[in-house]
């Protein structure tokens, strides 16, 4: 699901808010179905979008680095 979301994690460089926010999108499109939501669904599409792209941010925020912290393929995007 969703193989065109770059991975965000990198020891070096932290997600913007803007690829956070596309990552988030991404997602909400995946998991509704919707491109893009009527009138009526516009306002929790949004909601869900700023939820999940914060809760990436703590989740990237709180993770311990390690030997899996590299970058599966930072070329990619």
């Amino acid at each position: 699901m969703c193989r065109s979301i770059k991975q965000l994690r990198h020891p070096e460089i932290p997600a913007s808010d803007e690829e956070l926010r596309e990552a988030a999108l991404q997602y909400v499109r995946k998991v509704s179905g919707y491109r893009k939501p009527s009138r009526a669904n516009s306002a929790i599409f949004d909601a869900a979008v700023l939820e999940i792209a914060e809760s990436t941010r703590r989740l990237i925020e709180s993770l311990e680095p390690g030997r899996s912290a590299q970058p599966v393929h930072p070329e990619a995007g």
